[in-house]
């Protein structure tokens, strides 16, 4: 679906509401910086703008979405529109020399130029250096929008050149909403959105088998901690430490512990429209009849814990050993 200003109000209303200022009035800026986290749009929007500067059929805020210039800047393809991206890890002086030259000529199609710099931050010294200088000298009918997740990782005499753009992460419903048009699940969708506030990040993820298996994986050291608790270690030895071999899995692992006994202190509260794991509310139910809200409380305090101790790097195996001893208690 094409993306429109209201939509882009929704998800990035004080940056929206500016771009939208500037198209209206004609007061386009020579350089802008969007600087936000992955997932928030900084692209969509980027391309939006262009759209709604190279259409010619364009009648209301929106471009029309259907001429020769939108679709060529959808598919990348328009003349006058540049796009630079890392070439391997970086983006090398040599791209934007290359720019430059480019923008030597006049507009292939009107007096208008634009180019957009995905992961800005990547620039090379030298590559920052070269768009420093093509940036002291604007020509008034080139526009640059610079995207990056690390403003700070770039030139502080770039930024200064910039108007800034703080995209902001987005709300939980916004994004679950926006997962559900993407075809996940209420379900999945509400998951993802527990885990992470970035939406490429959560599409990502909802694809992941790896990220599937953690989720049963969770599921089935709860039903061992009520049932079969003597099983536990090797259960730990056996499958939860080989799924999750590095601090930062293990780490997510822990998150997703986390979220089952939120889970379970909803259903102690009488809260079921709140929890996550939506597909599972009769474990959880049995769940909550095993651990009383003071022991589920208590069981998320030993998590965080142990999430502590991994980042003090205690050794992750005896961490997960201790924290199950805890939570069978």
């Amino acid at each position: 679906m094409d993306a429109l200003w209201s939509d882009m109000l929704e998800k990035q209303p004080i940056v929206s509401q500016m771009m939208i200022n500037s198209i209206k009035k004609s007061r386009i800026s020579h350089a802008y910086l969007f600087h936000g986290d992955k997932g928030t749009g900084k692209y969509e929007m980027a391309q939006l703008f262009a759209m709604s500067i190279f259409c010619q059929q364009r009648t209301t805020i929106d471009p029309c979405q259907q001429c020769s210039d939108c679709r060529r800047i959808k598919s990348g393809n328009h003349p006058d529109l540049h796009i630079i991206i890392p070439d391997g890890a970086s983006i090398k002086k040599d791209q934007i020399l290359h720019l430059q030259k480019e923008f030597t000529y006049t507009g292939l199609e009107s007096n208008k130029k634009m180019y957009i710099i995905s992961q800005a931050e990547k620039m090379t010294d030298n590559a920052s250096n070269r768009l420093l200088k093509f940036l002291e000298e604007p020509s008034k009918q080139t526009t640059a929008i610079l995207l990056t997740e690390n403003s700070h990782s770039v030139l502080s005499t770039i930024r200064s050149r910039c108007q800034l753009m703080a995209f902001k992460p987005l709300n939980p419903n916004q994004l679950q909403e926006s997962l559900q048009q993407e075809g996940l699940t209420e379900a999945n969708a509400r998951m993802m959105t527990s885990i992470t506030n970035n939406l490429t990040e959560a599409i990502e993820k909802s694809k992941d088998t790896w990220f599937a298996q953690s989720r049963k994986l969770v599921v089935q050291l709860i039903e061992m901690l009520q049932q079969n608790q003597d099983e536990v270690p090797i259960f730990v030895h056996t499958q939860w430490m080989p799924h999750f071999t590095e601090r930062a899995q293990l780490q997510e692992g822990l998150d997703l512990l986390m979220l089952w006994f939120r889970d379970m202190v909803q259903i102690h509260l009488d809260e079921p429209s709140a929890i996550v794991y939506t597909n599972h509310q009769d474990k959880l139910e049995a769940a909550s009849i095993h651990w009383s809200l003071e022991h589920a409380t208590e069981n998320l305090q030993h998590i965080m814990t142990a999430k502590r101790k991994l980042e003090s790097n205690v050794h992750p195996q005896l961490v997960l050993e201790q924290l199950t001893l805890h939570i069978q208690r």
